[in-house]
């Protein structure tokens, strides 16, 4: 016997189907605007404010890693010789001028590259490519020489120059310490507007940048490099308070403004050997 449905079941059962019909209507509805919100946002919309899609693009200040600051730099340090007394450079230009510092090579005469005899420095790009140099400028007063070569290697990468130093901030430093070519050490900026003594007696050196990565006999005209791998100073001495020329945690480069000609400052006095 078949019984009618009443009440709920009644209504259910007569209205179920247009019921089910509005609810996934409505849920089509939903769908339709979240389409259109999407199409609108990802700029599909002719809208004058719609949102450009996020980019991944890195940006020119964003940090490197120690290896990352290698491999970018490497390629613009040379190793410099001139006669007993060994040193390092930076390739500074799209010419091929070096920066380097002066008590590397001021025994060397400057000459034109064009002469044979053309002085007594031989530089070494980290091509291997070697060649004779000549001493195209010279400051004695910030310790900072340029070097012209006679040759370029095939692929010639400059550095990039510029930024200013900060107490703290970490620091690269390439150079050839005793020989060991290419060594890299880091550290951070230890001080800013330091003077150090010379060798000579002479005039000391002012509004340098003090750091304690590792410098020694050899890293003297290397590039100090910053987190971004941009030239920040040229090395030119170390502290030897105990006057084995052994570095004792605190090295002294010459600020890059400086060594392109701006001016420099007054520290508290420094002692220590040019390297």
């Amino acid at each position: 016997m078949e019984r009618a449905p009443q009440g709920a079941e009644a209504a259910e059962a007569r209205g179920g189907a247009p019921a089910r019909t509005r609810r996934l209507a409505a849920g089509g509805g939903v769908l339709v605007v979240v389409a259109l919100l999407a199409y609108w946002l990802g700029g599909g919309g002719n809208g004058a404010d719609a949102v450009p899609a996020p980019s991944a693009t890195p940006t020119p200040s964003a940090a490197l890693t120690v290896p990352d600051v290698f491999e970018r730099v490497g390629p613009s340090v040379v190793v410099v010789q001139a006669g007993k007394s060994l040193g390092t450079g930076v390739i500074a230009a799209e010419d091929g001028t070096i920066l380097t510092a002066h008590h590397v090579v001021e025994d060397a005469p400057g000459k034109d590259a064009s002469d044979e005899d053309a002085g007594d420095v031989t530089v070494t790009f980290a091509d291997g490519t070697r060649a004779k140099a000549v001493v195209a400028s010279s400051d004695p007063e910030r310790d900072i020489a340029t070097l012209k070569p006679a040759k370029l290697p095939e692929i010639l990468v400059p550095a990039t120059l510029g930024g200013a130093a900060t107490v703290g901030a970490p620091v690269v430093a390439i150079g050839n310490p005793l020989g060991l070519t290419y060594s890299v050490s880091t550290g951070v900026v230890s001080g800013l507007n330091r003077s150090a003594a010379r060798i000579d007696k002479g005039r000391g050196l002012s509004g340098l940048i003090q750091f304690d990565a590792s410098a020694n006999p050899g890293s003297s005209g290397g590039p100090l490099l910053d987190a971004r791998g941009l030239v920040i100073g040229i090395v030119v001495s170390i502290a030897d308070p105990g006057g084995d020329e052994a570095f004792a945690g605190i090295a002294f480069a010459v600020p890059i403004g400086a060594a392109l000609g701006g001016g420099d400052g007054d520290g508290p006095p420094g002692d220590g050997p040019q390297i």
